[in-house]
């Protein structure tokens, strides 16, 4: 019987302290801990749009600032700006292929 009782106040205690640091987690995240200081306006100014591995030791990544882009290639001793002010694309991914869709498919004439 005293093996039941062991147990089970081992996994009340787990969950109570599972539960604890998913409330500081929360609270935390509220504060603006860890992600630094919160934008103003609610919306980000800085953000990373897309990363590609170039290599085991280098990344290639395009970072949004605003409505411009910069492409940077990061390696473990150094930085390297490829293209920057690059203008953020005015068609996303989906919308262009709905357009492309919309237009009429290309008709092949065979020649006799």
């Amino acid at each position: 019987m005293e093996y039941g009782t062991t147990t089970m106040q081992f996994i009340l205690a787990l969950v109570f302290v599972l539960a604890l640091i998913g409330v500081l987690a929360a609270v935390a995240r509220r504060m603006g801990l860890g992600y630094g200081p919160a934008a103003k306006g609610g919306r980000r100014r800085l953000a990373v749009t897309e990363v590609v591995a170039l290599d085991g030791k280098r990344k290639l990544v395009l970072v949004r600032r605003d409505s411009t882009e910069h492409l940077v290639i990061l390696g473990p001793n150094s930085e390297t700006l490829i293209e920057s002010a690059i203008a953020e694309p005015e068609t996303n991914f989906a919308s262009a292929v709905s357009e492309a869709a919309r237009k009429p498919a290309l008709q092949v004439e065979k020649k006799p």
